[in-house]
């Protein structure tokens, strides 16, 4: 993660936790490049990041003012292009608590569709995964994932009760380099209507992704089920900050 990514990420938790409060003034860019022993220019990146989320707003010669609020739905995931952490760490500070139903857990061959988005053979064994994600036990997103066998030894039921990216970051020290996301609407399936508590008419936001290894070689395709009233998707652009 560059560097000025880890200074907004840690001035965006000042801001949300009132450290910085509504109404005050951002501390001056010279005074928090000394702080974080940066650059002036590393820090512009990072305040024009938080200003982009709509947590600031700058005026010439008055100073970087904390908001009351984002511009966007707070409920909204913030999709980075680099960004490959999970659904655990983008919800580490969110106060309530997150957990996992396993509902489905095999090992199996995939069919040509699952076979040509991991980029294998269908003769290749995959997990096959759907998990029911929970907010204060309430139903959050149903995750239908697909991973070659090969890629991630080891996957136990006790790990999908957790975070399968930190099995995969901090057990495996495997690195993502990259990812392929398409987002559409949907009518709701069977598992939806059950696991989500869906109406047959309720429409369904559903992110479909594909997890690239430095090789190249995908290491996951999987499609996220979201309610409509549930979850929405902001998207960041910082290449250019």
């Amino acid at each position: 993660m560059p560097k000025y990514e880890e200074i907004a990420n840690i001035l965006r938790e000042r801001i949300l936790d009132g450290t910085y409060p509504v109404d005050s003034f951002l501390p001056h860019q010279t005074n928090l490049a000394e702080e974080f022993k940066v650059s002036r220019m590393t820090i512009k990146k990072a305040v024009n990041i938080l200003t982009v989320e709509g947590l600031i707003y700058s005026k010439q010669g008055m100073g970087t003012k904390i908001l009351n609020s984002s511009f966007w739905d707070k409920n909204d995931s913030l999709f980075r292009f680099n960004n490959y952490n999970g659904l655990s760490s983008d919800l580490k500070d969110d106060k309530r608590t997150l957990s996992s139903q396993v509902i489905l857990f095999t090992v199996e061959f995939p069919n040509e569709t699952i076979a040509s988005r991991l980029a294998v053979d269908t003769q290749t064994p995959i997990y096959h995964i759907i998990r029911l994600r929970l907010l204060d036990e309430q139903p959050f997103v149903l995750e239908h994932t697909y991973m070659p066998c090969d890629l991630v030894p080891g996957l136990t039921q006790e790990v999908l009760l957790q975070s399968i990216y930190t099995y995969i970051h901090e057990t495996l020290h495997i690195q993502f380099a990259g990812s392929y996301r398409h987002i559409t609407a949907d009518k709701p399936d069977d598992f939806d209507q059950k696991y989500l508590n869906c109406a047959l008419t309720d429409p369904i936001l559903q992110v479909e992704q594909v997890v690239y290894l430095e090789n190249g070689r995908p290491i996951e395709y999987s499609r996220s089920r979201n309610r409509y009233d549930s979850r929405g998707y902001s998207l960041l652009d910082v290449k250019n900050i």
